[in-house]
């Protein structure tokens, strides 16, 4: 923790992490179908208990808008009921791989998969908070609603949409100003904006519903603990952590080169997300992970040390408690913005462009894994990324290619086989060979191979039976 050179430091940065992470919780909350206090409880658990952990020290922790799509599917399926026993289970299978040491594995995940993901992510916030947005009803599927978007127009409450429309102006804008002038984030000025201007002209439009922090926080029941048996529901589990865990490990890499401090021990990292994604379960809260606009403004903002983190969850518990009405006041169309803004930063333009240019099937794994979660859900779209990342690297290794030397004065070609030879280049391996000339004695040289699968080898065992037998080695001449 802080000595008195760094405490003034860490106490700046955690009152501007909290001013950026008050319209977050709540937007994600009211996005993800459950009520607005649940996204402060998940963000006070994310400081006050996550941020005690020694995994990174500056990065923060609460409800992300990559876990919105997955988390609203789980509150349609399952019940608001039964959200905390799945976000209980995903912070325990948490904590165990903290505990047996999987962390760094996680920085093994291709980036085209985290990519995709996130773009994917983007493209279905971006889809149900147009609907958001606009007061109109929105379609069960992210097709339907990509579909219907041409329609909504004839729909939407125009009152709201420019309030919505405001509030990403001034987010937009906000980023444009010099650095001096950006003491608060362009997020609360756009919330703060929007809700002044309707309580001013008394805009009829739909407002932050709150039924009191107290009230938002819901233990699970027994007969809850059923949900876990079914397999979509497990599954359920294991995305939520693996997603959480992945974003969160991304995250920490991505803010360690932001700053000179202490490295990130993923281990201890994972752990603490762990522990306070189970606390989460427990108090029937959102699932929490470190969340990259949050960890980045602390850092921005001069922090030095995690007690930044624990004292945003401090004045994010203050402001709950204090001021529970203040959120009354908040239109659903500027948070509908604030997540409208966060959808459209989370879908990487710039990676697919370089991707594209020097790695094509990298820009084609991370299209097809966020075509995948528009099309499917998060959880399947993300195996499917995961299954294409791997059929890419199997086939990118698999590479073999051929050399031919002639020997024995032209009798007998020589085949030098170089790279990998597996069942995947075997049909292309089989077709190079059967075009060599035909009716000459060849010798297949495999000391070039890395490796020679079975397929491969009884292949080629097959080929060269074919092939003219080769002429008998000269007798070496005795010597008298």
């Amino acid at each position: 923790m802080p000595g008195a050179g760094t405490f003034r430091e860490d106490l700046g940065a955690s009152v501007v992490v909290a001013l950026v992470a008050l319209p977050l919780c709540l937007g994600v909350a009211v996005a993800s179908g459950v009520p607005a206090e649940t996204g402060m409880v998940t963000g006070v658990v994310g400081g006050l208990v996550t941020g005690w952990f020694r995994g990174s020290s500056l990065q923060v922790s609460g409800p992300a808008a990559g876990l919105t799509v997955l988390v609203y599917e789980a509150v349609q399926a399952y019940g608001p009921a039964a959200l905390g026993v799945l976000v209980a289970a995903a912070g325990v299978m948490q904590l165990g791989m903290g505990l047996l040491r999987l962390g760094r594995w996680f920085r093994a995940i291709s980036v085209a998969v985290v990519h995709g993901m996130l773009a994917g992510i983007g493209l279905v916030l971006i889809a149900g908070q147009l609907y958001a947005l606009g007061g109109a009803p929105a379609p069960a599927k992210t097709l339907d609603k990509l579909a219907g978007t041409a329609a909504l127009g004839g729909q939407a409450d125009w009152v709201a949409v420019a309030l919505g429309a405001g509030t990403i102006a001034v987010l937009v804008a906000w980023r444009r100003l010099p650095a001096r002038l950006r003491l608060v984030p362009g997020a609360v000025v756009g919330v703060a904006a929007a809700t002044a201007v309707a309580a001013l002209l008394r805009l009829p439009v739909e407002r932050v519903r709150v039924t009191g922090v107290l009230d938002a926080v819901s233990l699970p029941h027994w007969e809850d603990v059923g949900a876990l048996a079914s397999v979509g529901a497990f599954g359920t589990v294991v995305a939520i952590a693996l997603i959480a865990s992945a974003e969160t490990l991304f995250s920490a890499a991505a803010v360690d080169r932001m700053h000179d401090g202490p490295r990130t021990d993923y281990d201890r990292e994972l752990v603490g997300q762990g522990v306070g994604n189970l606390t989460c379960g427990l108090l029937g809260a959102l699932p929490m992970t470190a969340v990259i606009v949050r960890s980045s403004a602390n850092v921005e903002a001069g922090a030095r040390t995690r007690a930044s983190r624990v004292l945003h969850g401090g004045w994010l518990l203050l402001f709950a408690v204090a001021f529970p009405r203040a959120l009354e006041a908040v239109p659903l169309a500027a948070l509908a913005g604030v997540l409208l803004h966060a959808g459209w930063k989370l879908l990487p333009a710039k990676a697919v462009a370089a991707l594209w240019r020097t790695h094509r099937g990298e820009a084609v794994v991370l299209v097809a894994t966020a075509g995948a979660i528009v099309a499917t859900n998060l959880f399947e779209g993300v195996l499917v990324g995961l299954g294409l990342a791997v059929a890419k690297a199997a086939w990118e290794t698999s590479q073999v290619h051929i050399e031919e030397v002639w020997e024995a004065e032209g009798e007998v070609l020589c085949v030098r086989m170089v790279g990998t030879a597996s069942f995947l280049r075997l049909p292309k391996l089989l077709d190079s060979l059967d075009g060599l000339p035909p009716g000459r004695p060849v010798r297949l040289d495999r000391s070039g191979l890395r490796h020679l699968d079975h397929a491969c080898l009884t292949a080629l065992d097959g080929w060269e039976k074919q092939r003219p037998p080769l002429p008998p080695l000269p007798r070496p001449r005795s010597v008298t």
